[in-house]
């Protein structure tokens, strides 16, 4: 089975940062479009940060809200991280990572065929 896994979730003050870290298994994820997505309680799943892959290039797109604050890459073994700084109670969400084969031209959840579980990142002072 192919399998996302997200880690790093926590209950931090404004300012503070945090790392969340998306752990594939099951099958390489070589040639996937990856994302961060995001879900407050009674909100839609909202796009934060990724990559889509094509054949002639990666884009790595985030959300207005994010930019500038947060940073997502990868490693050689396709984990996903997404780096936060400048965390705000607006970030306050569960973040699931999610990967779909090929090129992604949309940040609609539905575009993306595999989920990881969440995980709750809580801002408060």
């Amino acid at each position: 089975q192919a399998q996302l896994m997200e880690s790093g979730g926590g209950s931090v003050q404004p300012g503070d940062s945090l790392t969340l870290s998306c752990t594939p298994s099951g099958r390489s994820f070589n040639e996937h479009s990856m994302a961060w997505f995001r879900q407050a309680p009674g909100k839609d799943r909202t796009w934060v940060a990724g990559f889509s892959w094509s054949q002639w290039g990666i884009f790595t797109t985030y959300a207005e809200s994010v930019k500038g604050r947060f940073t997502v890459y990868r490693d050689s073994e396709n984990t996903m991280y997404l780096q936060m700084d400048g965390l705000q109670p607006e970030d306050t969400a569960v973040y699931f990572c999610a990967a779909v084969k090929g090129t992604v031209s949309s940040g609609s959840p539905s575009t993306y065929e595999y989920w990881g579980q969440g995980t709750q990142v809580t801002v408060s002072s």
